[in-house]
């Protein structure tokens, strides 16, 4: 389903956001990333960022200790 694929496990707070907002600077509107991170901070911090910049969350799902994000770019 995505177009891109972000593993930032390992990765705190604001790795993550930083890294991903320089994916989708490269990406197509429209695009979808799929970001995978385990800090559990990620989860507020992805939404606030998606309704800052005006990305669509898609989904966020737990996976065991991963938080898998999909985030298509406006």
């Amino acid at each position: 389903m995505a177009d891109h694929t972000l593993d930032m496990c390992g990765f705190a707070c604001p790795m993550p956001i930083l890294k991903t907002k320089q994916a989708l600077a490269s990406m197509e509107s429209k695009e979808i990333i799929e970001v995978i991170c385990t800090d559990q901070g990620s989860k507020k911090d992805f939404v606030a960022f998606c309704n800052q910049l005006g990305h669509k969350l898609i989904s966020q799902k737990d996976d065991g200790n991963k938080i898998i994000f999909n985030i298509e770019k406006n």
